[in-house]
Parts: C-alpha cells; sequence; structure tokens
C-alpha cells in the first residue's frame, strides 16, 4: 500500500513540475509581455481570443514576445478568416517593421503553412511536401506545434508534421517569439491557448 501511494505521489509531483515549465505567453485579457510593432491592429476580443489584423496602412505588422527565447516548444491554435497569411516567428528581432529571423509560415491553403522563411534574407528554406497541406483546416481552429533546439526547427499542425529541419544561421539566432501580419490587406487571424516550454 505504502509503495503504490509513493509511486502516486511521484506521478502527480512529475506532472506538477511538467505543468511548472509551460508558461502561458497570452492571457486571454490583454497584451502583457508582448509589444506591437507597426501600426496593423492587434487586440484581444470578448472572447478572450487574441485577433490580427489588417489596418488601413495595409503593412507588415508584428506582435512580439518581450523576452527572448533559445530552445523552447511552443503551443497555440490560430483560425484565419479571409486572407490569413500570417505566421510565427522564431529567434527574431524587429526594427520598425522590418523583422530579423524566421517564420514559421500561418497562410491560406496551398500556400505553405508549416514551412520555414527567413525573412530579409534566403526567403524559403524548406516547404512541406503539398500533401501535407491537408493538415491544415482554413476557417477553423488549428493547432501548431514549433520544437525549436539548437540549429533544429520541427514544425506540425493538427498533430501531422510539416518540415524537420536543421540550420546553423537558425541556430546562432537571438530574439523572441513574434506573431505576423502580412502585408496587402484584408487579412484576420485568431489565436488563443499561447503556451511555451523552455526546453
Amino acid at each position: 500500500m505504502k509503495k503504490i501511494f509513493l509511486v502516486a505521489l511521484l506521478a502527480v509531483t512529475v506532472q506538477f513540475v511538467f505543468a511548472q515549465k509551460k508558461e502561458k505567453l497570452f492571457n486571454g485579457k490583454d497584451l502583457s509581455g508582448w509589444t506591437v510593432y507597426g501600426t496593423e491592429k492587434w487586440y484581444v476580443d470578448g472572447d478572450g481570443l487574441l485577433v490580427s489584423e489588417s489596418g488601413p496602412d495595409k503593412g507588415y505588422g508584428y506582435l512580439g514576445t518581450t523576452a527572448d527565447y533559445g530552445d523552447f516548444e511552443v503551443e497555440l491554435e490560430f483560425k484565419q478568416e479571409a486572407n490569413g497569411n500570417s505566421g510565427v516567428f522564431i529567434r527574431s528581432t524587429v526594427d520598425g517593421t522590418k523583422v530579423s529571423g524566421w517564420q514559421v509560415e500561418v497562410a491560406p491553403p496551398g500556400n505553405d503553412t508549416g514551412g520555414i522563411y527567413e525573412s530579409y534574407g534566403r526567403g524559403w528554406l524548406i516547404k512541406p511536401d503539398p500533401e501535407k497541406d491537408k493538415a491544415l483546416k482554413f476557417g477553423e481552429w488549428n493547432k501548431m506545434k514549433i520544437v525549436v533546439k539548437g540549429d533544429r526547427v520541427t514544425s506540425y499542425v493538427n498533430g501531422v508534421e510539416m518540415v524537420n529541419y536543421a540550420d546553423e544561421k537558425i541556430g546562432a539566432g537571438k530574439g523572441g517569439v513574434l506573431l505576423q501580419i502580412h502585408d496587402g490587406g484584408g487579412i484576420k487571424v485568431y489565436w488563443r491557448n499561447i503556451v511555451l516550454k523552455k526546453l
């Protein structure tokens, strides 16, 4: 009986420690812990969802964490409305609206969601196999997971591995996590349950 109790206690302790390592990046109330770059719209709606929306300037916009993250696993959910061209940047910095870093693509069907793009640099580093695009559910909630460890980045959409890519420049990168509004206007994307675990 004592042995069973100790095993159960150990299991609860492990679960507690694991849960403690996870950090909520978005609190569902406001933009605490984030910085807005550009003039595009970032706000929390009445349902506690983070909304990214094109503004009148129809330019690039970013919402970045105030903290930097090296090795981590981030999980989030997104829902695209209208043109959903967006993305999640890793180890990235912003000057005005010029971003330096790497984007895991969030885009409408047929536009390489889950692929990795280097802004103002080499461009596309890797795109998912076209067959994997079926994992994306446009207009519905999608789960994305990005694992960044050393020089390797692995992305998942709704449990499907999209890309697994290693790159020395990414390995040397430093910066935060950013969400993007692409330029061109007409974009609206909802976000929720943004949780990060340091590795």
